[in-house]
């Protein structure tokens, strides 16, 4: 499982970034308003793995959660999840359906 503590919120490089056997696995983001733009998932061919990419994904709707905001995922990746966890929709803003 992976911990909050290790998600880092890199704000120089709009991007949540997560360090795995010296891989960077990492969610670049624009901040606008009270939304974040979730547009770009990166993670290494050597940890390609479903269950890291799903616990990673959690994490950051974590920590995004907890600062309030609205999530607006415009990478197809990021907006498949939150498809099959119906539980992230309600983070959506107004209007914005996926």
């Amino acid at each position: 499982m992976i911990d909050a503590v290790e998600l880092i919120d890199n704000d120089f490089l709009r991007q949540f970034e997560l360090k795995i056997d010296n891989h960077l696995a990492k969610i670049e983001y624009s901040l606008q308003e009270r939304k974040i733009f979730l547009t770009k998932l990166v993670i290494p061919e050597e940890i390609k793995d479903d269950e890291f990419r799903k616990e990673f994904l959690e994490a950051v709707f974590k920590s995004i959660e907890a600062r309030n905001l609205s999530v607006v995922p415009t990478s197809p990746e990021i907006a498949k999840f939150v498809r099959s966890n119906r539980k992230y929709k309600r983070m959506l803003p107004v209007g914005v359906r996926i």
